[in-house]
């Protein structure tokens, strides 16, 4: 490459944020409902998974627009060049919070599944999102996940054919205030939903009142 065509070559101060005219809040009004990214974050064997399921299905019987960015599911595509060394885990992490971030601005309630054990990448992308962002600790004990074990992983990471697995050979670092702790070795699966439920219910995260009441013309 020659001089010219590096000069050519866009660089980040000359990309400029375009506004295409409509807002969050118009897109909430147009659903009924407020933006968020709850991030599950916990274990493997801890229940994430199973529970943002079931949690996405009470959602959407209920006529709401979500979505879950699964851990596992996004190494398939979106971060299919990514292994498992810390920092590479730090660069899933980053993506999917801009990703979810993305989400948010759509007013899509969206489900981020991730194992995510460092609280600094945690803390990047919830200070992306602000108070759209919803920590939920899915919390198992490292005995217990071993215990359940449902996709042999574990097995495998003790006999070395894993390495750097989280819990084992690598650290996963608890949340230290988390807005929702969900102890799977105390509540079943729909215990679980109904707790995330009253939490957003408490906070009046649930849906956009405004949206609604200018959607059927009811007054507050």
């Amino acid at each position: 490459m020659n001089m010219d065509e590096e000069t050519e070559k866009a660089q980040p101060k000359d990309v400029v944020w375009h506004d295409h005219g409509l807002s969050r809040d118009d897109r909430e009004k147009l659903l009924g409902q407020k933006g968020l990214l709850l991030w599950f974050t916990g274990l493997s064997g801890s229940g994430k998974s199973t529970i943002a399921s079931a949690f996405q299905k009470r959602l959407f019987d209920e006529k709401r627009l979500v979505y879950i960015l699964d851990g596992d599911n996004i190494r398939h595509g979106l971060n299919s060049d990514l292994g498992f060394t810390k920092e590479e885990r730090s660069e899933n992490i980053r993506r999917i919070g801009e990703v979810g971030k993305l989400f948010v601005d759509a007013g899509v309630i969206t489900i981020a599944a991730f194992i995510s054990p460092y609280r600094k990448d945690r803390q990047e992308v919830r200070d992306k999102l602000g108070e759209r962002f919803v920590e939920v600790y899915v919390k198992c004990s490292l005995e217990e996940c071993e215990k359940r074990d449902t996709k042999g992983l574990y097995r495998k990471a003790r006999s070395g054919k894993i390495g750097d697995f989280t819990g084992v050979s690598a650290p996963y670092e608890e949340p230290e205030n988390p807005e929702i702790e969900v102890d799977t070795a105390k509540l079943d699966v729909e215990q679980s939903v109904q707790l995330i439920c009253d939490w957003l219910e408490k906070e009046g995260l649930w849906k956009d009142e405004s949206a609604i009441h200018e959607r059927t013309g009811e007054e507050e």
